[in-house]
């Protein structure tokens, strides 16, 4: 099991969010096209899942672009962003 910490309150004078990106892109050619983008952002946690420690500008330049990557049609973007200070536990199953 894996404890995840993060405190967004820090007193660097800028404001941090910590984001949680998860999809369900149908096309392969997006998806990839897609986790690329992603990868600028924060790391990969799952196949489907990014997790990001970002300023607020770039958090807007994420809502943003978001949208040019997916067919609205066809695909889903979950972004949940979570302030201030947090713990999650993180319970990691190998399944044989």
């Amino acid at each position: 099991m894996e404890n995840y910490y993060w405190n967004t309150a820090e007193n660097t004078g800028s404001k941090k969010l910590f984001v949680l990106i998860i999809y369900d892109i149908v096309s392969n050619k997006r998806r990839a096209k897609f986790a690329r983008a992603m990868n600028g952002y924060g790391f990969r946690v799952q196949k489907s899942a990014f997790e990001a420690l970002i300023e607020e500008n770039l958090f807007i330049k994420l809502q943003k672009e978001i949208p040019l990557l997916i067919d609205p049609e066809e695909d889903s973007v979950r972004i949940y962003r979570m302030t201030g200070y947090g713990k999650s536990n993180c319970l990691a199953l190998m399944i044989k």
